[in-house]
């Protein structure tokens, strides 16, 4: 586990693809119990440790993940994700091309339980929410494009779904239409980078990723657009 951030209130670190946000039905340990254990051992804390979960990754995405270390921060930072007060940005690495260098996609997403999967319409349908990114080329490789992702609402699998929805499916990525897998399971979307004001000390706090492990993320020309 790597600490990209850190403060009384706060807690930023970097989720290996493959590590679980929370517990879950697998019953393998979660970050967050990973973040206790550390707070725990390096301020001695006697006892509970207090961490708020305020937003997840999908088990198979990097990247940074935000915790809460005191109650009020929780309750403000509940509120500020709620809001649209926590600006992520996302670097995904696709395969095709896209036709155009940036835009914007407006899909309505449909999330199927059983399946854990979102399928995405361009009207509004039963059921379905408003999907709204906007993305832009910043690099690509011999073989790969590299994209990046704002997002301008909040649901299930969204960046997945309405990147697959424009025939730029995520590296890796079966579930929503990638050629093959990637060896170790991950899928090559990365939470890149995080911008807020503290919902403490108001400062304005900006935060990102380490890339993976992984010579695909590190071979990635950005001169080329």
């Amino acid at each position: 586990m790597r600490v990209v951030y850190e403060d009384n209130h706060i807690i930023i670190v970097y989720k290996e693809s493959g590590e679980i946000v929370q517990g879950d039905k697998t019953g393998d340990t979660p970050l967050a119990e990973d973040v206790k254990a550390y707070i725990k051992e390096k301020y001695a804390k006697p006892g509970f440790v207090f961490l708020g979960v305020v937003h997840r990754l999908d088990r198979p995405v990097s990247g940074l993940v935000m915790f809460a270390r005191t109650s009020k921060a929780l309750r403000r930072l509940n509120d500020m994700f709620r809001n649209g007060e926590i600006h992520k940005t996302y670097w995904a690495m696709v395969q095709q091309r896209p036709d155009e260098p940036e835009g914007t996609l407006v899909n309505w997403l449909v999330r199927n339980e059983k399946q854990n999967k979102s399928y995405a319409y361009y009207h509004e349908v039963p059921n379905s929410k408003k999907a709204i990114l906007e993305y832009r080329m910043i690099g690509q490789s011999e073989r790969y494009y590299l994209l990046e992702v704002n997002l301008l609402t909040g649901r299930h699998h969204q960046i997945r779904c309405q990147l697959a929805a424009m025939d730029c499916p995520i590296k890796g990525d079966l579930k929503y239409g990638a050629k093959r897998s990637n060896p170790d399971g991950s899928i090559s979307l990365l939470s890149h980078r995080m911008e807020f004001i503290h919902p403490v000390s108001k400062e304005k706090i900006i935060v990102e990723s380490p890339l993976p492990e992984d010579n695909l993320w590190k071979n990635i020309n950005f001169s080329v657009k």
